[in-house]
């Protein structure tokens, strides 16, 4: 499956950016040159969240079991250009699935496992996905997610998916057991059969290896097809600002379903040679145990968590920050206090990410800022003709600020103008959506992110963020669509009017507030709308409202827009730091 135009590919392929390998390629490389070094490890903690025993796995062990899943995906029919869902935790069985997709050509659209029916009766119908891959159950006992049961149920309305298969005990009907069904060892006649699948999948580096998920303006999740090229563009960007060694060590507490989780966690990983330790759901004690045990060279946090960190430094004891030299963030602004200290009191530099799973990113490290005040709050103004960057992704792309009024490209500071993005690490249009398509790329071509910034610096050649002309709610690294939960509460009985807004929370970035005009004579509660998108919409859990305002009349402007900026300054006063 193809997705990229011919002559965007000869492009970038004359321009050295993409190249002819495929992810399994640099797999196959790594099983030979490491062997027997650690290539995956599963979280400490995997019992409160997973079936079975934390595991480590070598580089060849990691392959071995890449073949045998790659014979169940074969035994049930699956083979290139087939989509398949893949709805797992963090752990080690992610990698086998992926790097075995990888070899046939079958694509991976990994979901949160947050997701429930709501969000994947629209994947599955977009992506007519065949198979879905996924535990029995995910969670803790007693308050465990039945995932296997809920596609096999999903499966009656959506015929393509022919096959779930899963790894867990107690299998619903109709749900084929992973390790139940795949062959104890490997025979000649099996390596015969995988080597021949292989060749007649014949897959290259521009074929999509993954469809991951992202919310915008529209209700609707959107699909975001990346090919092997797209990927691989991607891992330098990480390797030089975070000055990354062949065979590191890495953390990963980002879900790996989408940009952030598998840019470094498996894409970079895969570059490297490296090691991956797991880490799910996200729990601080397990995270520092982790940097503690785990030899760690780098990871990722959030800037409200390295806040809480540097304010607590007793919880720092034990780091080798000889080795944990770095550590990336985003997502939300960074505190100069908090990059000056990390790098004052322990040696470590912050490097500041902006992204999306859309492959518009930035990334301020030391190499390029040195100065911790300007990292935390400026970005390289990759792109742009006239300044040069050390890490290399700043050369391959182009950017430009656009006024949002007038169109007009803008060149001074302190204007505030939507980020476009142009160049191989964008993607070239959301899955089976050609109007969304047309929409998100403006007419020279830029990928239109939706985010504000403004230029900044004593010889603009820095970018600051400002803010998201798109209407979302970032909780804990999910982008929400705002648009999506007003939608599906206009149908709550009781409320006769709600807008969605996100209230500050120290932790997370933002938490989600519906802010309501009840019907006449009724009041409508939290209670009451949690359980009306739970139960009723079946919602993700992450996407619940943790907060409600009660308003008379929604407030708005001359022409009947909603003005969500008075409503986020009435629902702030909800959070317990304003109380």
């Amino acid at each position: 499956m193809v997705l990229v135009k011919p002559e965007t590919i000869a492009e970038y392929t004359e321009k050295g950016w993409w190249g002819q390998q495929t992810l399994w390629d640099v797999f196959v490389q790594q099983v030979s040159a490491r062997g027997d070094a650690e290539a995956v490890v599963d979280a400490c903690n995997r019992s409160d969240f997973a079936h079975g025993a934390p595991r480590r796995l070598s580089w060849r062990e990691l392959a071995q079991e890449t073949d045998r899943f790659c014979l169940l995906l074969l035994r049930h029919g699956l083979g290139r250009d087939d989509i398949v869902v893949v709805h797992l935790p963090n752990g080690v069985e992610q990698y086998l699935v992926y790097l075995a997709c990888a070899r046939l050509g079958v694509v991976v659209t990994p979901v949160p496992v947050q997701y429930r029916e709501h969000e994947l009766a629209h994947i599955l119908s977009l992506t007519a996905a065949k198979a879905a891959i996924t535990f029995t159950q995910i969670g803790r006992a007693g308050h465990a997610h039945l995932a296997a049961d809920m596609y096999r149920q999903l499966s009656a309305a959506h015929p393509s998916m022919r096959t779930v298969l899963a790894w867990g005990s107690d299998l619903p009907a109709g749900v084929a057991g992973i390790e139940s069904t795949w062959p104890d060892t490997l025979t000649t006649e099996h390596q015969a059969q995988l080597v021949q699948a292989e060749q007649d999948a014949a897959v290259t580096a521009n074929d999509v290896f993954s469809i991951c998920w992202t919310s915008g303006t529209e209700a609707a999740p959107k699909g975001v097809p990346r090919s092997h090229n797209e990927w691989l563009i991607v891992p330098p960007s990480i390797i030089e600002a975070g000055q990354l060694e062949p065979g590191a060590r890495l953390l990963n507490p980002f879900p790996l379903v989408n940009m952030s989780g598998l840019s470094s966690a498996l894409v970079t990983w895969l570059v490297l040679g490296g090691t991956v330790v797991q880490h799910h759901p996200f729990s601080l004690p397990v995270f520092l145990q982790q940097l503690r045990e785990e030899r760690i060279d780098y990871t990722v946090a959030a800037p409200a968590i390295l806040n809480m960190l540097l304010q607590e430094e007793r919880l720092l004891d034990g780091i080798d920050f000889q080795r944990l030299k770095r550590i990336g963030s985003g997502s939300a602004p960074l505190s100069e206090w908090m990059v000056r200290g990390f790098a004052e009191r322990h040696g470590v530099q912050i490097v500041n990410y902006f992204g999306s799973n859309e492959g518009a990113a930035l990334s301020g490290s030391d190499i390029d800022i040195p100065d911790p005040a300007l990292r935390a709050q400026y970005f390289p103004r990759a792109g742009v003709p006239g300044f040069n960057w050390r890490v290399s992704t700043a050369r391959k792309i182009q950017t430009r600020l656009v006024d949002l009024d007038s169109g007009a490209d803008i060149t001074r500071t302190g204007q505030p103008g939507e980020l476009r993005f142009k160049g191989p690490t964008v993607f070239s249009g959301y899955f089976n959506a050609p109007d969304m398509s047309t929409r998100a790329f403006d007419e020279q071509g830029f990928y239109r992110t939706g985010d504000l910034f403004e230029i900044a610096g004593d010889r603009r050649q820095y970018y600051r963020y400002v803010g998201r002309s798109k209407d979302l709610v970032m909780r804990g690294g999910m982008n929400i669509s705002s648009e999506e939960i007003e939608g599906l509460l206009a149908a709550c009985p009781g409320v006769q009017e709600v807008a969605v807004v996100g209230v500050p929370d120290r932790i997370l970035g933002e938490k989600l507030c519906a802010c309501v005009v009840s019907a006449p004579g009724q009041t409508v509660s939290l209670g009451d709308l949690v359980e009306f998108l739970r139960s009723q919409q079946r919602v993700a859990a992450y996407k619940l409202p943790e907060y409600v305002l009660r308003v008379d009349a929604l407030p708005r402007n001359p022409v009947g827009k909603i003005l969500k900026r008075e409503l986020r300054e009435q629902a702030r006063t909800l959070a317990p730091e304003a109380a």
